[in-house]
């Protein structure tokens, strides 16, 4: 089998140490914020010269938990209850014969760091603290949106639920994390076989541990950890 060898240009540095609780894609929680910290041979401000004239990016990243040495045709994707089985090629399943990510991202703002070189501020992303990044392209607004795409199995985002979060624990978090939060909560990070409104799901976001189980539709945050 031919193959071919992929540099990893950057990574990105977000508010998710470990994989539960990260939006399945990109966008749905625009209140996030994360930054792209270039790799020291590429941290070269004029490899980003124009940059600033673009609204949004798209990040090519690995699935840095999902690599394998086999693969599988199909997958069973969380949309569908992961009981019926798609072409992997028909998902976005990490679970790929190439585990590649792609995701498109605001970009906030371009930034110099004294340590680490030029850096990218980006919102909306769906990714893991950490996560390699093979490339950054420009997203063009004529050619990559397209009015009459059909959205497959998946024709519309997944349905958000409401949040109980009291106000003495998610004081816990800084404000500007605050609403990040409530977003990543309402889209339900549960997998959508599970269904017990006993038990408790933990997951950690900006160096603290969330606690909350949901019950007859409504999300109730326990503890802010």
């Amino acid at each position: 089998m031919e193959q071919h060898s992929i540099k990893v240009i950057a990574r990105i540095r977000s508010d998710f140490p470990e994989k539960f609780g990260i939006p399945r894609q990109s966008g749905l929680v625009p209140q996030l914020r994360a930054t792209v910290v270039f790799e020291p041979e590429f941290r070269s401000a004029d490899a980003l010269r124009g940059l600033e004239g673009f609204s949004h990016l798209w990040l090519i990243w690995q699935f840095s938990l999902a690599v394998r040495e086999d693969w599988s045709p199909t997958v069973r994707p969380p949309r569908l209850g992961g009981n019926e089985r798609m072409g992997v090629f028909a998902t976005r399943s990490p679970f790929r014969p190439n585990p590649i990510g792609l995701s498109s991202v605001k970009l906030e703002g371009i930034g110099q760091d004294a340590a680490l070189g030029p850096v990218l501020y980006v919102s909306g992303a769906d990714l893991m603290d950490g996560t390699p990044i093979y490339d950054i392209k420009p997203y063009l607004p004529y050619a990559d949106s397209h009015a009459d795409a059909v959205g497959g199995f998946a024709p519309s985002p997944k349905a958000t639920i409401a949040v109980d979060c009291p106000a003495e624990l998610l004081c816990r978090l800084p404000q500007e994390r605050r609403e990040a939060l409530l977003g990543v909560l309402a889209q339900d990070p549960r997998p959508p076989y599970q269904d017990d409104p006993a038990r408790i799901y933990g997951m950690r976001f900006a160096d603290h541990e969330i606690k909350f189980r949901v019950e007859q539709g409504r999300l109730y945050v326990t503890e802010i950890e």
